[in-house]
């Protein structure tokens, strides 16, 4: 009792300062610390060395919001417990380090660097073992690591440098430049770990992202500000098609514009930064740079390639959020960064899943997807490679990234080795768009128009393939007729792989697909040949290469 009353006396007399603001989460939940900038000087909450709010919060049912940045992470918060606590290695299996920690068990998500150690190693806490042990996913290689190397913890999750300073420049997934031009400077970093926008956050209207590729801006348009996925198996042409999305659409947009490759070819990196040089999207002399390029690639570690989605991520959410940009982010590939925390997982010692998969594999792509949304300050429009794996599009890993996307690209093997590039299935892609009230009454009418004769003509291949054509009613064979002309008109040169076919590589607006199109199943293209309409951009095209081979037949 008297000990009571000497506690009782002692909150009287001192002024009350919460110390950390993760300890008050467990008792008043509408405490939300929203800041994840470091050098954050006009918002009402300042971090100092020890992470105490330093505005005057007279209540504790205040929710605490910052004016700049809407995203936040709970991990952030949780460094308050930690001063700088110093561990020690003591297991090295592959990429998972276990660290032990005399005193301060850092939470987990803090970022550890392992001491005298060049380059520099990030370890992420994946798993409190008890007894004071912590298990850590490495962020680069561990070859040369030993028992006993001390580590620091950081305080805080992985954090990059975001902002203009980030344009034109090549950065790994902890956010060190790798592009040899020095480091980047500026006072801005954020964590990669946050928490999607609120819902009452979101921007809710739809407006088409025209590509000048005539079988998607037809078939399965994309939505500004919306998720698009390109699906397919090795070899039929996800990143020739992304690569042709960024020459249409990003240097052309006003905007900036995100590549995360994650998980890809080096060379297939190395080759887009040198083009995006020649083309002038990157400067290398001046601050007009449009791009950041972030790479995690096939090279790298399980536990890069498995957060480097998230620093692009956070790269783009700083335009978004705090620049009022319309961001495009290119993701290449996602099915990395799930083998990636299939990987991980496995390192773990997780039960797997279905087909050996990660038993968190939605939750991991969920707590992604739900970070690239539109909200009422900026837009990010998402444009995902997705690899198939032996063309399975049941397979958990693209299945469970379907769900969350607005428009599919499919790619099939079966239309590449038909010649007809870029090879998408025009009855497997989809778009959430393509809706009368959004893409307008004829778009819509002439794009179910062109599936239904394709899938027609789809049904009648048994029938030719066993009978032949001859017993085709004249209906039907009208039907075929169209429908072999709308499929090769849905191929297109692109500019990209000039270089490879030697054809010009051709951009054709959305209103001169649909009324091209709309020509071919109203009978006015009937008399023209097959061979006319296959690789070729605008229906123009198509009647000068027709006249071109009457010209030299006769």
């Amino acid at each position: 009792a008297a000990m009571a009353a000497i506690l009782v006396a002692m909150a009287a007399i001192l002024p009350w300062q919460p110390s950390c603001p993760l300890s008050k989460f467990c008792t008043v939940p509408t405490l939300k610390v929203r800041n994840r900038l470091t050098s954050n000087t006009d918002s009402n909450i300042q971090y100092s060395q020890d992470y105490y709010i330093e505005s005057s919060i007279q209540s504790m049912d205040v929710v605490v919001e910052t004016s700049e940045v809407t995203g936040y992470y709970a991990a952030d918060a949780a460094a308050a417990q930690t001063k700088t606590a110093k561990g020690r290695v003591v297991s090295v299996i592959g990429a998972v380090v276990d660290v032990q920690f005399d005193e301060d068990l850092p939470p987990i998500l803090n970022a550890l660097r392992v001491e005298n150690r060049t380059p520099k190693l990030i370890l992420e806490v994946a798993q409190h073992l008890g007894e004071n042990f912590v298990r850590t996913i490495a962020m680069d290689g561990t070859e040369g690591l030993v028992r006993g190397t001390s580590c620091i913890d950081t305080g805080y999750p992985i954090r990059i440098p975001v902002g203009p300073a980030t344009l034109g420049r090549i950065i790994n997934v902890v956010g060190d430049p790798i592009d040899e031009r020095g480091p980047v400077n500026t006072d801005k970093y954020l964590s990669i770990h946050a928490e999607a926008p609120d819902f009452v956050d979101m921007s809710v209207t739809q407006e088409v992202l025209e590509t000048g590729i005539k079988v998607v801006d037809l078939l399965a348009p994309y939505a500004k500000g919306g998720k698009i996925g390109l699906f397919g198996g090795a070899g039929v042409g996800k990143t020739v098609l992304i690569m042709e999305l960024i020459n249409n659409v990003a240097k052309a947009h006003g905007g900036y514009s995100v590549f995360a490759g994650v998980g890809e070819r080096t060379r297939e990196g190395n080759d887009l930064y040198h083009e995006m040089i020649t083309s002038k999207v990157i400067s290398l002399t001046d601050d007009t740079s449009k791009v950041s390029l972030v790479y995690g690639q096939m090279n790298e570690p399980p536990g890069a390639r498995a957060r480097v989605a998230l620093t692009g991520l956070t790269v783009a959410e700083y335009f978004r959020d705090v620049e009022g940009q319309d961001v495009l982010l290119f993701i290449d590939n996602i099915f990395r960064f799930t083998q990636a925390g299939s990987e991980v997982s496995a390192l773990l010692g997780r039960i797997p899943s279905a087909v050996g998969y990660q038993p968190t594999l939605a939750t991991d792509m969920g707590t992604m997807q739900e970070r690239i949304t539109t909200t009422k300050k900026g837009s990010i429009t998402s444009v995902q490679a997705i690899y198939v794996p032996a063309d399975d599009l049941t397979d958990p890993a693209p299945a469970t990234t379907f769900a969350h996307l607005d428009a599919t690209t499919v790619l099939s093997r079966g239309i590449a080795e038909l010649g007809i590039y870029p090879a998408v299935d025009p009855l497997d892609s989809n778009s959430r768009i393509l809706d009368p009230y959004v893409v307008g009454e004829e778009h819509y009418t002439v794009a179910r128009n062109v599936q239904k004769i394709l899938q027609n003509y789809k049904s009648l291949q048994d029938i030719i393939a066993i009978l032949g054509m001859d017993e085709l009613s004249e209906e039907d064979k009208l039907t075929v007729a169209r429908a072999r002309k709308i499929q090769w008109f849905l191929s297109q040169p692109f500019q990209v792989a000039e270089v490879f076919t030697g054809s010009e590589g051709k951009y054709v607006p959305l209103k001169e697909s649909i009324s091209g199109f709309q020509k071919i199943m109203s009978g006015e293209l009937d008399h023209l040949p097959e061979v006319a309409f296959y690789m070729v951009g605008g229906i123009e095209e198509v009647v000068a290469k027709a006249e071109k081979l009457a010209e030299e037949q006769s």
